[in-house]
């Protein structure tokens, strides 16, 4: 019988994860609440649903009598497929109860504590805190919802004031479910100062496995907002040096919280002496993994698939790959003014075909077309993404400082449309 799977989620990213579903013979059906998620015009059939109305996706699951559900790179997406296979009673590499491990970010931070990693201070605070609750912060802390996803509703904040005066703001972004209780409140940490790190690990029978380490870079910070993502190099400078610490940190980490099979992801900061954990995912880090594969060839597409059917075939690549990449590349991510319309984006294409970067540009996704107006907190968080390759680390770097020096393109006013960005440096 053909396999009919259920792919949660509709964006680019999820193309190449439709398209391969297709190639092996599956009857693909997409759904997510997006009318025109570029990914639905390859599947079978398509719906568009909220996923966050996991029991109305459930039954669409049994009405297309689908024998498998898959999806990936958002935390919104792990959490609600965990909820639609539960209710759908469809193979998942998680159980509801364990999603507070991932999503909870108090609950993250107190088993990361629990099992002796390193966290920033942190506390749950209500809407009527008392001031003196926040005595032992030092500043600037970020507050954050408490199951927030995409980097929605956070904010860098000076003093208490600051915290009042944002915490309908940042609560609005939290995600609670009905039987919860207390659905007031927010999460309050430290700033968090080093460098960054993304990792990327999948658990096979319980067994942690290494998959990439990539060095996560931002613009300084300014003002309230949350330091720009501009890049993710791979491979991380320090993969060698780092990969054993923050690998057993996983390990301790899934002993808690059960997980035997599936993604977990980490964001870290390693300031010289310690590893400070930020963020503990179970999905795989979207706008990213395309680069484990150019870097590795190993396929998270088809890691992801191969879970739902072939199992087996995971275990092998697992014991195949090697997360010591010898390869250079790394995703730069540009932002577009929020509200602005697009007005020209001929500089920023003139850009990438110029003579400068040929034979750099691995994959170029411009999201907006002209006209489109900028909505950095709708279905996408980038006005595009450029993926390039280089023979050396201080290549990739030379290249990544021309981008950002011409990128260019218009408002519908005559100005700057794209953020500017500078690349971190040690």
């Amino acid at each position: 019988m053909q396999h009919r799977l259920m792919i949660i989620g509709s964006s680019f990213e999820n193309i190449e994860l439709v398209k391969m579903s297709k190639s092996r013979g599956y009857y693909t059906v997409v759904c997510d609440g997006y009318p025109d998620g570029p990914a639905k015009k390859f599947a079978d059939k398509a719906y568009t649903i909220d996923v966050r109305k996991p029991h109305e996706i459930a039954d669409l699951c049994k009405e297309e009598q689908v024998d498998g559900i898959i999806g990936s790179f958002s935390d919104l997406l792990y959490e609600q497929i965990t909820k639609i296979a539960t209710y759908a009673d469809l193979r998942w590499y998680a159980e509801k109860s364990q999603i507070k491990y991932y999503r909870k970010k108090n609950v993250v931070k107190s088993v990361l504590k629990e099992i002796g990693a390193k966290v920033p201070h942190n506390k749950v605070i209500a809407k009527d805190f008392k001031d003196e609750e926040l005595d032992n912060f030092t500043w600037p802390v970020v507050i954050k919802p408490i199951n927030g996803w995409g980097s929605k509703g956070i904010y860098v904040v000076n003093s208490i004031d600051e915290v009042r005066d944002r915490f309908d703001k940042v609560l609005k972004y939290s995600l609670f479910d009905e039987e919860e209780e207390d659905t007031n409140v927010i999460q309050v940490e430290e700033y968090c100062y080093g460098r960054e790190y993304n990792m990327i690990t999948w658990i096979c029978d319980g067994e942690a496995h290494l998959i990439s380490i990539a060095d996560r870079e931002k613009n300084p910070r300014e003002g309230y907002t949350v330091p720009l993502l501009n890049r993710i190099a791979y491979p991380s400078k320090n993969t060698e040096s780092l990969a054993e610490e923050a690998l057993d940190i996983v390990k301790r980490y899934i002993k808690v919280s059960g997980q035997k099979d599936g993604p977990v992801c980490v964001q870290f900061f390693y300031d010289g002496q310690d590893i400070v954990i930020c963020e503990v995912a179970a999905r795989v880090f979207g706008y990213e993994h395309e680069m484990v594969e150019w870097c590795s060839g190993l396929s998270i597409e088809k890691i992801l698939l191969d879970y739902v059917y072939e199992p087996e075939q995971v275990k092998e690549a697992l014991a195949k790959h090697n997360p010591v990449f010898d390869k250079n590349y790394a995703g730069i991510y540009f932002i577009g003014r929020q509200g602005a319309v697009l007005a020209d984006q001929t500089a920023f294409k003139d850009m990438v075909a110029s003579e400068r970067l040929k034979g750099h540009i691995e994959q170029y996704i411009p999201y907006y077309n002209e006209g489109e107006t900028i909505d950095n907190y709708g279905p996408h968080s980038y006005f595009t993404s450029l993926f390039i390759k280089a023979d050396s680390r201080e290549e990739l770097d030379d290249i990544t400082e021309y981008i950002f020096k011409n990128a260019s393109a218009k408002a519908d006013d005559g100005t700057e449309l794209l953020i500017p960005f500078i690349l971190e440096t040690d």
